[in-house]
């Protein structure tokens, strides 16, 4: 019998020094150290951290699915 797939959703927030897509890119990358099956990332915040009125993080609130593997 063919089992269905299931997905779990976690939420992080990367970020980096240059722009938005890195910031993505860098909470995919940190997950997929420790997670396996990766399938979609949703982009749910943007914002900016400033300081001296500059810009001096990108940051991305973003929603990650993966595979749910039984124990």
């Amino acid at each position: 019998m063919d089992e269905d797939k299931v997905y779990k959703i976690i939420e992080l927030v990367g970020s980096s020094p240059n722009n938005w897509e890195e910031a993505v890119q860098a909470a995919v990358a940190q997950a997929s150290k420790s997670l396996r099956d990766l399938r979609v990332v949703e982009v749910m915040k943007l914002d900016a951290r400033i300081n001296d009125g500059m810009i001096v993080a990108y940051r991305a609130k973003v929603k990650l699915s993966f595979k749910y593997q039984k124990e």
